[in-house]
């Protein structure tokens, strides 16, 4: 197996193409010998990074809505906090699940 990084620290010219295109190269090796599991790891980690970055997404528009909330109306801030609490639990829930489901 061949070292692409080896290509960029030898500072030529084309160093960057070269690297492109051992990488191509690698590749492609990579699929002749049949690597269909660093295929399914790849789109495993694409389902939990997108999964994860939902999650996160989600809390922090629930965390931005309870502030405007409690900014609106003070005196519910023990029913908003409650409901932002469990809310949140249940858009964590889902990035978990997508992280155990995407490996």
């Amino acid at each position: 197996m061949r070292n692409a990084w080896t290509l960029v620290t030898q500072h030529e010219p084309n160093s960057t193409n070269t690297m492109t295109m051992e990488l191509i190269s690698m590749a492609q090796e990579a699929a002749a010998h049949g690597a269909p599991a660093a295929a399914a790891g790849v789109t495993g980690s694409i389902a939990t990074g997108l999964g994860a970055g939902s999650a996160a997404i989600g809390v922090g528009l629930i965390g931005s809505k309870a502030v405007e909330a409690v900014g609106r109306n003070p005196g519910a801030f023990g029913n908003i906090l409650t409901l932002g609490i469990i809310a949140m639990a249940l858009a964590e829930g889902l990035g978990i699940l997508a992280f155990i489901l995407g490996k």
